[in-house]
């Protein structure tokens, strides 16, 4: 366990350095790691770093949440997003010992045909533009609750003729006391950076410290999340219409106490009817706020899903309006090989 500890310190104290050296005033790029990969995660607002189940896909979230319980299990996932965007991936995990394990896993982000054009406007034709991301994720028990684990990913850019490369790590710790059903972490995302530029431009990754809390409620079967994210600032302005009968009105920023905590706030709610079913709710401010225009309507924000396990394997999926001109629907499908060679 010592030796673990002084790895994970020495680790966080690598990709920490790297971040530093990283972090300039250069442009933000990578934000499809953004963007969750696990089904229950989107339905509980697209952030969650606590959620226990038997579930590959939530490793994502936060390595900590990777354990030998999960050994031989495989999960895909796939995305349809706005317009031509597609996501899909697959992670495998193994158990190494009693209190440890490893995963591996590829995640693809394509974004379509895309029109080009040359600075005055001319088009060139269209082209395609693509993101993976490999990953690699190693998790130990530090004591009989709490765990910590580190995932450290290489990024692969192609868009058109042009391709460049990061490195990135995650750096989770999880408690969670089985008595009471109560979950909490503290996650840092993301922390590297570019190892090949696009151009002589150098693009940053979108570093972030996350915190998380569940909670199973004694009375019903019901759990409780709250998730914050986007810890490394607290100025979080955004802009609405001024004139929500003109569409062409000016747009007006706006920030306060209030917009500024709740934009950094995730909500979930599970109903658990069985072990093997959960219905899971979301509500995400940042979300609704950032469509905050004439079009935006009830289900901005919003998002739900569902989920469901039958002997080795388990299906979820989840909706929610990210945009004003989409609905995106999410799917897993996971497997315990384990089980199935029973």
């Amino acid at each position: 366990m010592t030796t673990y500890l002084r790895h994970l310190i020495l680790t966080a104290a690598f990709f920490a350095a790297f971040q530093l050296v990283a972090d300039d005033n250069s442009t933000t790029a990578y934000n499809f790691l953004d963007v969750p990969v696990s089904s229950h995660v989107y339905a509980l607002g697209g952030h969650n770093l606590t959620v226990i189940d038997d579930d590959i896909s939530l490793v994502e979230q936060n390595p900590s949440l990777l354990g030998p319980e999960f050994d031989h299990q495989i999960g895909l996932n796939y995305m349809k997003y706005i317009g031509e965007t597609n996501f899909a991936g697959v992670r495998y995990a193994q158990g190494v010992s009693e209190h440890g394990a490893v995963a591996v896993g590829l995640q693809y982000f394509g974004y379509g045909n895309i029109q080009g054009a040359a600075i005055d406007g001319t088009r060139t034709g269209t082209f395609s533009a693509s993101d993976i991301a490999f990953n690699v994720t190693y998790s130990h028990d530090i004591s009989e609750r709490l765990r910590g684990g580190i995932t450290v990913k290489y990024l692969y850019s192609k868009y058109e003729d042009y391709t460049a490369g990061a490195v990135a790590a995650d750096l989770g710790i999880n408690y969670y006391n089985p008595d009471n059903e109560f979950s909490a972490s503290l996650v840092a995302k993301n922390l590297g950076g570019q190892v090949k530029k696009f151009t002589d431009y150098k693009d940053n990754l979108p570093w972030d410290i996350q915190l998380g809390v569940s909670k199973m409620l004694s009375m019903a079967p019901i759990r409780l999340h709250i998730t914050a994210y986007d810890l490394t600032r607290w100025s979080s302005p955004y802009y609405k219409i001024a004139d929500v009968n003109n569409p062409k009105s000016e747009l007006i920023e706006e920030e306060s106490f209030g917009s500024n905590l709740l934009r950094h706030l995730a909500f979930g709610v599970d109903i658990l009817p069985t072990n093997n079913v959960y219905l899971a709710v979301g509500y995400n401010y940042r979300t609704r706020t950032d469509m905050a225009t004439y079009k935006r309507d009830f289900l901005s924000g919003l998002s739900a899903g569902g989920g469901l396990k039958v002997r080795a394997f388990s299906f979820g999926v989840a909706v929610a309006r990210p945009h004003t001109g989409a609905m995106t629907v999410m799917v897993n499908l996971n497997s315990s090989i384990g089980e199935l060679l029973k």
